[in-house]
């Protein structure tokens, strides 16, 4: 499956030519600052599948694991584009948003519902973590 995406005003484009390795909502309070108060919704793809065209700003924070995490939007038009964390390297999160549809992707689990407000939703399909889930074991 190939997937194709854009920022908000079309400076950035993006191709991906991988299938997801998995797709979730973050409610950790730095993704609810970077999604208006709401959750991000992420689909995770090898880093290595990912193309894009157009400039990207990268900005960083420290994670309460004590990894840096990595996000990237357009400086045109602020649109979320990218992250990843210095603990996993060769991922990359693609926000959802970004990714053209259709493209029939959709979140598994919701982690840090710890941090979500009161008001939030948890559509009772998902897996839920109240924090960061372990990582998954290495394949093979």
């Amino acid at each position: 499956m190939t997937y194709t995406g854009r920022c908000a005003c079309d400076a950035v484009q993006i191709s991906i030519s991988a299938e997801a390795v998995g797709v979730r909502q973050c409610w950790c309070r730095h993704c609810q600052q970077l999604a208006a108060g709401q959750a991000t919704t992420n689909a995770f793809f090898p880093a290595d599948a990912i193309q894009s065209a157009g400039d990207i700003k990268w900005n960083e924070h420290q994670a309460e694991s004590g990894n840096t995490l990595h996000w990237g939007f357009c400086p045109e038009c602020g649109t979320q584009l990218f992250a990843y964390s210095s603990a996993r390297p060769q991922m990359r999160v693609v926000r959802v948003g970004a990714i053209d549809r259709p493209h029939g992707l959709k979140p598994l689990a919701t982690i840090w519902t710890d941090e979500a407000p009161e008001w939030a939703v948890f559509p009772p399909e998902l897996e839920r973590h109240p924090r960061q889930p372990p990582a998954p074991p290495p394949k093979g």
